[in-house]
């Protein structure tokens, strides 16, 4: 963050300093969990429902923050923000804090504007903001911008998916006056979510991948999806550039609602940066032509699913147009190392058999480009190939319907194994055993360690096993289960193995 005394920060957030030196400076980062404090740092007080970040005021100072933004008076010095107004508190931030008196919410919104005040600050300099939301592949797409932009300035990114009212403004307050990009992935579990995102932190760049199922149990429809995933662009600047997916007729048609310029990524002929004679090979990793109106270049990307062939290209036209080349481009695209946990996280054990730990979260469409990466991987070489999936959650009314087909898909790509876990997810067994009447090829299983135990018994060498789920389905306990050593089965030397 850019360095502010805490007078300048009270004035920001419409708070009043507690025993406080109003001339104090604010050095070190802004922080909500004491133990990542760092001297000169101010510490965020956030209630919630089992601990409340007040009573830590103290510990704090004591780590070195030269205050705390809070909610009320603690003992220590701090800036006390107001109460917020009656519906003036975003939902999602009250719901984010659980606090039953919406104090977390008046310290989030005091946050927010600490964090738009300071990146307005720096975008009058050389910060671009570049904002990226879809209903799939956000994590994913943003840690490969920032990988593209790194070599061209000091680039901030959020760790993981933090990419709510917390994670949003606590990423932009890493950056300071060094900073050249700011990447940052948006959100959404209802309209005005996105916006409120963006006027944290206005993108100049705004990137919408695509338009799925994802929570379409909030939305009601896709149509409404995409109404929110629009409110990204509609936020940029004449200035500004939106990159759209044109082969997904919802996001192409978010051209209309923005005054930037639109940059048209896909496979279409009609993109202007696109991809070229795609092609897979072994381990489902993507190798294809990159074209842009400023060259062409060979790509291999290392990541595994070719669905990642898209979030490329909306990457390299960021990175073109903050100033790489296609040659530059290609080259870090093909050394792209996977940054976020359990995101087709690809690791092989000592007698062969093969994890593809995909289950952070899941919805049809994600659920699609892992199968077909698995099929992928097991098609030419010959390898039992186990689909391991759980429960797609919030898709509303349509749910039974996304189940069924997905467990028809697995049986149309030829996957040998389907392990289906939970009753929520029945849907996807009946599915398989009416997509040509399958015999003991898909099971039911109650839970996860139900699961676990059946693979432990059934896996042979060179077995290749896709485990995905939503994420409150907890599969990833399946994936780590299947990588821990086992007294019963003579692994002794299991371990994580190489990630691929």
């Amino acid at each position: 963050m850019i360095v502010l005394s805490l007078a300048e920060i009270a004035d920001v957030v419409g708070g009043r300093l507690h025993r406080a030196e109003p001339g104090a400076q604010v050095t070190g980062t802004v922080e909500f969990d004491t133990r990542e404090l760092t001297p000169g740092g101010l510490f965020v007080a956030l209630p919630g429902e089992k601990v409340d970040g007040h009573d830590f005021a103290a510990q704090a100072v004591e780590a070195g923050a030269v205050a705390v933004l809070a909610a009320r008076e603690v003992d220590a010095p701090a800036i006390v923000v107001p109460p917020l107004a009656a519906g003036e508190a975003h939902e999602r931030s009250v719901a984010l804090t659980g606090d039953k008196d919406g104090s977390g919410a008046a310290v989030l919104a005091a946050l927010a504007k600490l964090a738009r005040y300071v990146v307005q600050r720096l975008a009058e300099g050389e910060l671009t903001v570049v904002g990226v939301t879809g209903s799939s592949g956000k994590t994913s797409t943003k840690d490969v911008i920032a990988q593209l932009l790194e070599p061209l300035g000091p680039t901030i990114a959020p760790p993981g998916s933090f990419n709510n009212e917390l994670g949003h403004p606590w990423t932009a307050l890493r950056a300071g006056a060094e900073t050249r990009h700011l990447v940052l992935e948006l959100s959404a579990r209802g309209p005005g979510h996105i916006a409120h995102l963006a006027e944290i932190a206005p993108p100049k760049i705004g990137v919408v991948l695509n338009v799925g199922s994802a929570h379409v149990g909030e939305f009601g429809s896709r149509e409404g999806i995409a109404k929110t995933k629009g409110e990204l662009v509609e936020a940029l600047p004449e200035d500004g550039v939106a990159v759209l997916n044109l082969d997904d007729p919802l996001v192409a048609a978010m051209a209309s609602r923005t005054k930037a310029r639109v940059v048209f990524v896909g496979e279409s002929p009609s993109a202007q940066i696109r991809a070229e004679h795609i092609t897979l090979d072994d381990e489902a990793r993507a190798s294809f032509r990159l074209i842009t109106p400023a060259g062409e270049a060979d790509v291999k990307l290392p990541l595994h699913g070719e669905h990642h062939v898209g979030n490329a290209l909306s990457a390299a036209a960021v990175a073109l147009e903050l100033g790489a080349t296609p040659a530059e481009i290609a080259a870090r695209l093909s050394a792209l190392e996977r940054r976020s946990a359990r995101r087709m996280e690809v690791v092989t054990r000592p007698d062969g058999v093969t994890i593809l730990n995909d289950s952070f979260n899941a919805n049809p469409e994600s659920m699609r480009a892992g199968l077909k990466a698995l099929a992928a991987m097991t098609r030419e070489t010959g390898r039992r190939s186990w689909a391991v999936l759980g429960v797609m959650g919030e898709l509303g009314a349509d749910s039974v319907t996304a189940h069924d087909e997905i467990g028809r898909l697995v049986v149309r790509l030829n996957i040998a194994k389907l392990v289906v876990i939970g009753p929520e997810a029945a849907a996807m067994h009946q599915g398989a055993h009416q997509e040509g009447s399958w015999g003991e090829e898909s099971t039911l299983v109650p839970d996860v360690e139900a699961a676990a135990a059946l693979l432990h018994d059934q896996l042979r060498p060179g077995d290749v096993v896709l485990v995905k789920a939503s994420k409150a389905a907890g599969l990833w306990r399946v994936a780590e289960a299947l990588l821990e050593p086992r007294e019963t089965d003579n692994s002794e030397n299991r371990s994580n193995g190489g990630d691929a």
